[in-house]
C-alpha cells in the first residue's frame, strides 16, 4: 500500500512536470495582432534604443577587428535598409555576429559558423528558426514598414528541445528588426540581447 502511494505521488509529480513543460513551450504568441500589442514592455524599450545599441557596440567591435567591420559596410552599417524587408519563405543560411561584448564574451566581436535557417509563411507573419548551434533564435517576423519587419521570439540554448513561450522569461525573450541590405541578402538585428553582446547581427542568405 505504502509503495503504491509513493509510486502514485512520483507519477503525479512527473505528470505535473510534463504539464508545466508543455505549458511553457506551447505556442502562445497571437500573430493576428500588431507586434506592438504582442511585445513586452522590456522588449519595446530595447527596440526603441536600437541606435544606442549600435553606437555602443560598433566602436568596441571595430577596436577588436576593424577589418571585419569596415570590410562589410552592408552588414555593419546601421542605416543600410532597403525596401522589401523580408526574404521569401524558404531555406537559408544564417550566421550570427555578436558585437560589443559583455558577460562571458571572450571578444567584442564573436562570429558563429554558418547554420541552416528557415523562413515559413504563417498567415500575416513569417516564422524564422535557426537550426543547430548553442544559441538558436526562433520566432516570428511581423510586418512594420516597407524597409523593416519586427522580430519577436525566444532563444533556445544548449539541449533545449523546444523554445519557451514568448513573454515567459526575459532572458530568453528576443526582439529585433529585419532588413534587406543587398541583393538576396538580409539581416536580423537584435539590440541588447541577454547574453554576450550589445547587438547581435544575423546575416541571412539563400541556402543555394
Amino acid at each position: 500500500m505504502m509503495l503504491r502511494a509513493f509510486l502514485a505521488i512520483g507519477l503525479g509529480a512527473a505528470l505535473a512536470g510534463c504539464s508545466v513543460y508543455r505549458e511553457a513551450t506551447s505556442p502562445g504568441m497571437d500573430t493576428s495582432l500588431a507586434w506592438r500589442r504582442v511585445a513586452t514592455d522590456a522588449d519595446r524599450n530595447k527596440l526603441r534604443d536600437w541606435r544606442k545599441a549600435w553606437s555602443e557596440a560598433l566602436p568596441l567591435a571595430r577596436a577588436a577587428d576593424a577589418k571585419r567591420i569596415d570590410g562589410d559596410p552592408e552588414l555593419f552599417d546601421p542605416d543600410r535598409a532597403q525596401p522589401d524587408a523580408l526574404p521569401p519563405a524558404g531555406a537559408y543560411r544564417c550566421r550570427v555576429f555578436k558585437l560589443g561584448g559583455g558577460g562571458t564574451a571572450v571578444s567584442a566581436i564573436v562570429t558563429y559558423d554558418w547554420r541552416p535557417c528557415l523562413l515559413a509563411d504563417q498567415g500575416k507573419v513569417r516564422h524564422f528558426r535557426i537550426e543547430g548551434g548553442v544559441q538558436r533564435p526562433e520566432g516570428n517576423f511581423f510586418p512594420d514598414v516597407a524597409a523593416r519587419a519586427v522580430f519577436l521570439g525566444t532563444l533556445e540554448v544548449g539541449d533545449d528541445s523546444a523554445p519557451l513561450r514568448y513573454g515567459l522569461d526575459r532572458k530568453r525573450d528576443m526582439i529585433g528588426y529585419g532588413e534587406r541590405i543587398g541583393d538576396k541578402r538580409w539581416r536580423l538585428v537584435i539590440p541588447y540581447p541577454a547574453f554576450e553582446s550589445k547587438v547581435d547581427v544575423i546575416e541571412i542568405v539563400p541556402a543555394v
